[in-house]
């Protein structure tokens, strides 16, 4: 293999069934979740995708200096909002120092986060040039720290995570200091390490190292830890558990406009046949929720302008994709969205495979 586990080829597995697995003492129900997307996965986006079938889902990566002055800004607060049906939820926090970890993990979790999650695997350069993110991967000591730090600040009942890339290159020195992090995380009391199996250098160009993420997971054992990178389709995700070994998949920028991704893995995992594509009606359906959820949570003029980037991915499962992404484009308030709607979705029919269409923006860079 080149590093990828090769075509993602899953049909139908006679006898296979989904399990679950544990971050801590927080039981899921299955291996499949939806991973923090900046600028995407608000509460709108993780709701639909735990009623689509993720176990779990981790709210967009936030600053760390930004929790902790969060104010009763109402734009800010409807960041860190939580819905009532989406627990177990991740809160996912960046930052440079140490010292300003422990307050943002405490504000977190009395926001409802049931989980505390670390990103040290951003790679965007705006974040590495503050010191945060992918570049901690080159600072173990600083990075420890920060697991320390926010490990004893939050209750012990609150499972603290850690997103790591495979290192900030392919030098012997960035294996080291991946596995001194890895280990010392674990020992520090981290529950489970989610696996990028690109490099912070490679950012999201070239194939993800599959075979890295199963070498890691044969140095974890017991440990629980996720892999991530290149799962565009359920096939991948079935792929990635199988080849590797890792205890879970972290869906990124697979399930933006995507939700569907979530539904297909579990049903390939329970020996069910390949789903199709979801129809126009069924793709009308979901679209409408997203919208009225949105407006619940930003209000009207807000949702209009920000559901745009997500009616975008929505339309990669259109048969005429790039018409409807430029008529989505467009759209500003309720009225448009209803007319789009009303033009492209009105009769039914086969929707397409979007899995080809793989999206080279960054998951991971706070505003």
């Amino acid at each position: 293999m080149d590093g990828r586990a090769g075509p993602h080829v899953v049909r139908h597995v006679p006898g296979a069934h989904v399990t679950g697995l544990s971050i801590g003492r927080v039981a899921l129900d299955s291996p499949v979740v939806q991973a923090a997307l900046s600028g995407y996965s608000d509460l709108p986006m993780r709701v639909l995708a735990r009623r689509f079938g993720a176990a779990y889902a981790l709210c967009e990566v936030l600053l760390d200096t930004f929790i902790t002055a969060i104010g009763k800004n109402k734009r800010n607060l409807a960041r860190v909002a939580v819905a009532a049906d989406e627990h177990p939820v991740g809160g996912q926090l960046m930052g440079a120092n140490p010292d300003d970890f422990a307050p943002a993990a405490r504000r977190l979790v009395e926001a409802g986060f049931d989980v505390i999650d670390i990103n040290f695997g951003c790679p965007v350069k705006k974040v590495l040039g503050r010191c945060r993110g992918g570049y901690l991967l080159g600072q173990p000591e600083t990075a420890l720290e920060i697991v320390g730090r926010v490990r004893d600040a939050v209750p012990p009942h609150v499972p603290v995570t850690l997103k790591m890339r495979r290192g900030l290159d392919d030098s012997p020195a960035s294996a080291d200091n991946f596995f001194t992090i890895f280990d010392g995380a674990f020992a520090r009391g981290a529950a489970a390490i989610t696996v990028h199996g690109r490099t912070v250098q490679q950012k999201y160009m070239g194939p993800s190292n599959w075979e890295f993420l199963a070498a890691v997971k044969r140095h974890a054992g017991g440990r629980v830890v996720l892999g991530s990178g290149d799962l565009f389709s359920a096939q991948a995700c079935v792929a990635m558990l199988r080849e590797t070994g890792v205890d879970g998949v972290s869906v990124a920028r697979g399930a933006i406009g995507n939700p569907w991704i979530f539904t297909h893995t579990l049903a390939l995992l329970r020996g069910e046949p390949a789903p199709p594509p979801p129809s126009l009606h069924e793709q009308a359906a979901v679209l409408r929720e997203h919208f009225r959820l949105a407006v619940e949570l930003h209000g009207e003029d807000l949702a209009g302008r920000s559901m745009r980037k997500f009616a975008i991915k929505y339309a990669r499962l259109h048969p005429e994709p790039l018409t409807v992404r430029d008529a989505f484009v467009a759209v500003k308030v309720n009225a448009d969205w209803q007319a789009v709607l009303a033009r492209f979705y009105a009769a039914d029919g086969p929707g397409r495979d979007p899995s080809a269409d793989v999206d080279e923006t960054a998951d991971c860079a706070p505003p």
